[in-house]
C-alpha cells in the first residue's frame, strides 16, 4: 500500500486506516520472523539456510480494532512459530481441546462433530486430547492461583450460566468471574469459580481463598442478589459494604410483575432506582395494592443495599452500582463457548474460560484506568502501587 493512499484512509476512516497500518506492521514482524527461522531472505542462496518457504495462509486475529486477516507464513520443514497469535492460539487450543474430548466421549452433536472433521482432528486419541491440555492446565492454574498484589477496593462478582456434563446428564452451571478495581484505577481478573451450591459457606470460602492469596482493601464487594453473600461479606471482609447490582435489582422486583404490565412500571422504578430513591417505597406500595406482593417484597428485601455507593466518590459512581464491568467478558465467553453446546467436563471448562480471562487481564491491565482513584486512596497506596506496576510486565509474562 503506498504511504499517500493510507494517509487518505485515515483522513477519512481513521479506524480503518489503524487496521490496515496495524495490519501491514504485524505482516511485517511474521516476516522477519520467517527470515530468522529459514536462516535466508526470499530466494536467497546461503549456506545459513535451515528450511524452505512454503506459501501463506489467511489467519484472524482479533484486536481492538476489529478482526485482522494477516498473511501467516508456512515452513515445509517444520511449523512457523510466531509471538503474535500466542494470545489468540491459547483460547483456541483450549477450545479445540474441549471439542475433541466430546467428541471422543461420544456426546458430540452432528455439528460437532462437522467441525472436528473441518479440524482434521477425526480419529485423534484420548492421550492427544490430554496433551494439548496439560500445558494450558498449567498456565490457566497458574493464572488464577497467583499472588494479588495490589489493594483492592471495589470487588465484583458476576456469574455467567453454562451447560456442562455431570455424572452423564447436562445441567446448567454458574461459573463465577470475580475481578476488582485496584487501588491504582486499573482492573483486574482476579478468579473464576464453578459453583455447585451458593450458600453463604460457599461465598465465604470464596472470598477466603481470595484473601489468601493476598487480597486486601476490600471496602465494598458488588454482585447480584444470591443467599448468603450478604453474610459472607459482612464475615468476611469486615467494615465492607455490599451493593446490591441494581441491573440486578430491577430484574428481580420485574420477575414478579406480569409482561403485560412491565411496561408501566419500568420507567418509574429505573428513575427511582437510578435518580430519586425517594421515590421507590411508593412504587412498592404501588405493587402491593394491586397484588404483586412478591415484586413489592423484593424492593423493601434489598432497599437497605442499594445505595451503598454513594458513600463514595461520585465520579465511581456510574462504574461501581452495577456488574457492568464484567458485561463484555460474559459476552466473549459465550461467543466461544458457543459451538460446543454443552461442556463436557469442568476441567474443560475452566480451561477455555480461563484462557479467555487471561487474556483479557492483559488488556486490562496494560490498558487505560478504569477509574481515577481518590487522592487520599492514592497517597495511601503510592508505595504499593509503584511496585504492583513494576510487577505487572512480569504477570504479563506469566501468563
Amino acid at each position: 500500500m503506498e504511504l499517500f493512499d493510507l494517509v487518505r484512509d485515515y483522513i477519512t476512516d481513521q479506524e480503518e486506516a489503524m487496521k490496515k497500518l496495524i495490519t501491514i506492521f504485524l505482516n511485517l514482524v511474521m516476516e522477519l520472523e520467517l527470515e530468522q527461522q529459514v536462516g535466508a531472505t526470499a530466494y536467497e542462496r546461503t549456506e545459513n539456510r535451515v528450511a524452505h518457504r512454503n506459501g501463506k495462509r489467511s489467519r484472524t486475529l482479533k484486536t481492538r480494532y476489529g478482526d485482522l486477516i494477516l498473511d501467516k507464513p508456512e515452513i515445509r520443514e517444520k511449523p512457523f512459530e510466531t509471538v503474535i497469535f500466542d494470545r489468540y492460539s491459547r483460547v483456541e487450543q483450549a477450545l479445540e481441546s474441549a471439542i475433541v474430548e466430546s467428541y471422543i466421549q461420544g456426546v458430540s452433536t452432528r455439528r460437532i462433530t462437522s467441525i472436528v472433521e473441518a479440524l482434521g482432528l477425526k480419529g485423534i486419541s484420548a492421550d492427544t486430547v490430554s496433551n494439548m491440555s496439560r500445558d494450558l492446565d498449567i498456565l490457566v492454574q497458574e493464572f488464577l492461583n497467583r499472588p494479588l498484589e495490589c489493594s483492592i477496593p471495589y470487588l465484583i462478582v458476576d456469574a455467567v450460566y453454562l451447560k456442562c456434563r455431570d455424572n452423564g446428564r447436562v445441567i446448567s452451571k454458574a461459573v463465577l468471574i470475580i475481578a476488582g478495581v485496584r487501588v491504582d484505577g486499573f482492573r483486574e481478573i482476579l478468579g473464576l469459580k464453578v459453583a455447585d451450591t451458593e450458600d453463604e459457606s460457599f461465598w465465604r470460602g470464596l472470598f477466603e481463598e481470595l484473601k489468601d492469596r493476598g487480597l486486601t482493601g476490600v471496602q465494598m464487594v458488588i454482585s447480584d442478589g444470591h443467599k448468603g453473600i450478604q453474610k459472607a461479606v459482612r464475615e468476611g471482609f469486615p467494615g465492607a459494604s455490599w451493593q446490591m447490582c441494581l441491573v440486578h435489582y430491577m430484574r428481580a422486583i420485574m420477575r414478579y410483575v406480569p409482561e403485560k404490565v412491565r411496561k408501566d412500571y419500568i420507567p418509574f422504578l429505573k428513575g427511582a432506582i437510578f435518580e430519586n430513591e425517594d421515590d421507590i417505597m411508593s412504587i412498592a406500595e404501588d405493587l402491593h395494592y394491586n397484588g404483586y406482593l412478591k415484586a413489592a417484597n423484593t424492593i423493601e428485601r434489598f432497599l437497605p443495599d442499594i445505595h451503598n455507593y454513594l458513600t463514595f466518590p461520585k465520579e465511581h459512581w456510574k462504574r461501581i452500582r452495577t456488574t457492568n464491568l464484567m458485561e463484555r467478558v460474559n459476552k466473549e465467553i459465550k461467543r466461544r463457548s458457543r459451538v460446543l453446546g454443552a461442556f463436557p467436563s469442568d476441567d474443560s471448562l475452566v480451561r477455555l474460560i480461563g484462557s479467555i480471562l487471561m487474556n483479557i487481564n492483559e488488556e486490562w491491565i496494560t490498558g487505560k484506568r478504569y477509574l481515577n482513584m481518590d487522592l487520599f486512596l492514592l497517597e495511601k497506596h503510592q508505595d504499593e502501587i509503584n511496585r504492583v506496576e513494576s510487577s505487572d510486565n512480569s504477570q504479563i509474562g506469566m501468563v
